[in-house]
């Protein structure tokens, strides 16, 4: 808290939009550093996001290579310094993609970060909700039965606003 006036948070309702291996973990840790400091915690997939409930897709996420521009920062995996850049064109060849989600699980693994499942495993565990959005559910024409089965429920956008009201409520869109 920055000053007196300011609420303190006791709820985080975090929206997940992109459903890369880069994009989801944002939200996951996020969502787990709440549930761990007795913060509610709410993850709400969205659009690509579904890519992190969908049991066919969850355990096989990869890091987005073509267009991403701070792939420079994960340089260092190969032993190169982050101010190398990363052709933007290498991206799309064939395999870099699940050379760069390789590189990126093992060093996560390194530092003990649990894959998406069993991370949305332990946020559940520990009371936080997990839910998909029925737009995007019905866009990608999914049903019920494609999500992980722990997933808390399918919410329309009002009911996501309706699930975040209460005072110390913040919303983060990743």
């Amino acid at each position: 808290m920055s000053n007196d006036d300011s609420q303190p948070v006791k709820k985080i309702q975090i929206i997940v939009s992109k459903g890369s291996l880069d994009g989801v973990y944002p939200a996951l840790i996020m969502a787990n550093g709440a549930r761990m400091e007795g913060i509610e915690a709410s993850l709400f997939f969205t659009f690509f996001g579904l890519n992190a409930l969908a049991e066919k897709t969850m355990d096989r996420l990869k890091v987005s290579t073509v267009g991403n521009a701070a792939l420079n920062m994960a340089m260092p995996m190969l032993g190169m310094p982050m101010t190398t850049p990363f052709p933007t064109v290498l991206g799309a060849i064939p395999g870099v993609s699940n050379f760069a989600s390789h590189l990126m699980n093992r060093e996560m693994e390194k530092l003990d970060i649990p894959p998406v499942r069993e991370f949305l495993e332990m946020i559940s565990d520990s009371g936080g909700k997990i839910f998909a959005c029925k737009l995007a559910m019905d866009m990608f024409k999914l049903e019920r039965g494609d999500l992980w089965d722990r997933v808390d429920d399918v919410l329309t956008v009002g009911q996501f606003y309706d699930e975040a009201a209460g005072a110390g409520t913040h919303i983060l869109f990743t």
